[in-house]
């Protein structure tokens, strides 16, 4: 297993189609249109094993995504909190009639030769290091936004993705929205000049994180791992299955939550120049 060191554009029903569609060996990281227009399309005789790691949220919808694909075998539920990854297996057998592998150590399933997919749904400070391990075992990965804690990390899963010429996509789903398309059209069509210039704005009101404390980490959870290449530290708000945002070793704050939703239209809208 690798040693553990310390220190996008998919709509929310086409995660696994447009994996599917790529297929195991493509070469690029890229936004769902092109992966969907990938010439190597998986057989249909054939499944594809997935992993997802993380699964209290935004991961649990991968899970079923991919269970409800017939082209699709989730083989593992990685999750360093034990209850909830259970707790999910058991929702899982309900509902689709079988149960994936339970691991807390996603190398444990990187180790699998029959692994096809991996998909990353973690804290932010995990995603990158999971995708690279992923891409180094020879699987094709989707990692939910943001796709790094920062861009040193993504430039290191561009590499990784072109050196060992497997698929690495992000999704930021904006990119899926209707309205959004129309407007980025209407915008790149000229009809209101050269624009040059681009800001995005959210109204998002959040109820507040609270006064900082110290609290111990949940007992199902095994922190050692969960803080995994992160500088350890302890626990200072409450909420732990979410407040990490909040804290810059972890999360980046709103920017990097729900910001980089608006940034990646920007960018969008201007041809993808800085905005």
């Amino acid at each position: 297993m690798p040693h553990l060191t310390r220190r996008r554009f998919l709509n929310d029903s086409t995660i696994a189609a447009a994996v599917l569609a790529a297929g195991p060996g493509a070469s690029f990281i890229s936004n769902a249109t092109a992966a969907l227009a990938a010439d190597t399309v998986a057989s249909a005789n054939d499944k594809l094993n997935v992993m997802v790691c993380g699964v209290r949220s935004r991961g649990n919808d991968h899970v079923r995504l991919f269970a409800a694909n017939g082209e699709c075998h989730v083989k593992y539920i990685c999750d360093v909190d034990e209850a909830i990854g259970q707790r999910r297996i058991d929702e899982f057998e309900k509902r689709f009639g079988y149960r994936p592998k339970f691991v807390r150590d996603m190398r444990q399933g990187f180790d699998d030769k029959e692994l096809d997919v991996v998909t990353v749904a973690t804290p932010n400070h995990w995603h990158a290091l999971a995708g690279i391990w992923a891409m180094q075992a020879g699987k094709d990965v989707y990692v939910e936004k943001p796709g790094s804690h920062n861009i040193f990390e993504r430039q290191r899963l561009v590499e990784t993705a072109r050196k060992h010429r497997k698929i690495c996509q992000t999704g930021t789903q904006s990119r899926s929205l209707e309205g959004a398309i129309a407007a980025v059209d209407y915008v790149q069509s000229g009809k209101i000049g050269d624009v040059k210039l681009a800001r995005r704005l959210c109204y998002n009101r959040r109820k507040s994180i609270g006064e900082k404390g110290v609290f111990e980490p949940l007992k199902s959870v095994d922190y050692n791992l969960w803080v995994g290449p992160a500088k350890m530290q302890p626990v200072t708000r409450p909420q732990f299955h979410y407040d990490w945002n909040w804290r810059c070793h972890w999360g980046n704050g709103d920017i990097n939550n729900q910001g980089v939703h608006q940034m990646d239209v920007a960018r969008w809208g201007v041809g993808n120049r800085l905005a």
